[in-house]
């Protein structure tokens, strides 16, 4: 299991065309993907499930991953947050 935490900086936060960004990423791996926020876990291949999140600009959150492709996972997911959903 490999766990880091990403503040999200963007000005819509994890919402709509991010959060359609961020499953997409999330998908090209093989690793069990969760999103925690306040204690919350959800699906990170769940577009329903991160925006049940209401992750909104400055809220911090931890991508969690377990698999054979864990660390790339969340290292993948935390640059998309920093580059603030650039493509």
């Amino acid at each position: 299991m490999y766990i880091k935490q990403a503040t999200v900086n963007n000005q819509v936060g994890l919402h709509a065309r991010p959060a359609t960004f961020f499953i997409q990423k999330a998908n090209e791996f093989k690793s069990t993907i969760w999103v925690e926020k306040e204690e919350q876990r959800v699906n990170a291949k769940s577009l329903l499930g991160v925006l049940s999140l209401g992750i909104i600009k400055g809220s911090t959150i931890d991508l969690i991953a377990d698999g054979t492709d864990e660390k790339d996972a969340v290292d993948a997911l935390v640059e998309l947050i920093s580059s603030d959903f650039a493509d």
